[in-house]
């Protein structure tokens, strides 16, 4: 019974470290929309038309849909090679990292083409850091839960997407409740990015408080096995799985694309619609 106990309190603290991460990192890639659509436009590039501005915001927003998918393959294959709990501290770093350094960006009035170039790249990053920090925290939750619990300790990283929407929204409207609506636009809303940084603290927490998942340690003793035989084959992970499982990524990354679709539509763009008015 003790055994028990102490198996499911590991399990909880797995969870709702998952839970914090997850909705952290969710946090940084929401609150990236909610200012493209009423930050960036003036602070990045306000030589342009309204218009224009907004359509260019938009754009780098979209550079992070680009970066998602070049993420999950290379935090996944790097997942198989050195485990789960590594990729995903480097992912949550990352993303802390460009978050942080978003809210700290010179403006287009301070540097010039040189702030829009830079604001893509760091929303490139986070593209890269939410498509491995995603499906690190789904696989450190579900391979070390029991088998008969794996989709109620997944849902807590599922989670983290809508609390970091919530979060991202209350962010906003504090900072814009506690100052006047000059200084938001003027300094105000890098506060929200800034505080980014306690990802870099969550991240730090899991690479020393938690272990790699069993499902990763049994494929390292598998290859070590295979090793000392002579029997290893190098190759990439992410091309086997495409290999043996073709169909089934498909229809899962087209189910999930006309979720994210409808879903985005509603996050961002109705927030252009609101400033417009």
């Amino acid at each position: 019974m003790k055994t028990d106990n102490a198996s499911e309190s590991s399990m909880q603290k797995v969870a709702l470290t998952a839970l914090a991460g997850t909705s952290i990192e969710w946090y940084d890639f929401f609150l990236y929309g909610a200012a493209a659509a009423l930050i960036f436009p003036t602070a990045f590039f306000g030589e342009a038309t309204p218009s224009t501005a907004l359509i260019l915001s938009l754009l780098t927003f979209a550079a992070g849909f680009i970066a998602r998918p070049i993420g999950g393959i290379i935090f996944g294959h790097y997942g198989d090679r050195v485990g789960r709990k590594k990729t995903l501290v480097m992912a949550l770093i990352l993303m802390g990292v460009s978050s942080t350094l978003i809210g700290l960006l010179p403006t287009y009035a301070m540097i010039g083409i040189t702030a829009p170039i830079l604001l893509t790249s760091l929303r490139f990053a986070q593209g890269l850091a939410i498509g491995g920090q995603w499906g690190g925290a789904m696989l450190l939750v579900t391979e070390s839960a029991p088998s008969d619990q794996r989709g109620y300790y997944g849902a807590f990283a599922q989670a983290g997407a809508p609390v970091g929407v919530i979060l991202a929204n209350l962010a906003f409207i504090t900072t814009s409740a506690l100052v006047s609506e000059e200084s938001f636009y003027a300094w105000g809303w890098r506060i929200p990015f800034l505080a980014s940084a306690i990802l870099i603290g969550i991240s730090m927490y899991i690479q020393l408080n938690l272990e790699d998942t069993k499902a990763f340690k049994e494929l390292q003793a598998l290859r070590a096995s295979e090793k000392d035989n002579n029997e290893v084959v190098s190759r990439s992970p992410i091309l086997e799985a495409i290999q043996k499982y073709p169909k089934r990524i498909a229809l899962a990354a087209g189910a999930f694309l006309s979720i994210q679709v409808t879903f985005y539509i509603l996050i961002a763009f109705l927030a252009c619609i609101r400033s417009s008015q």
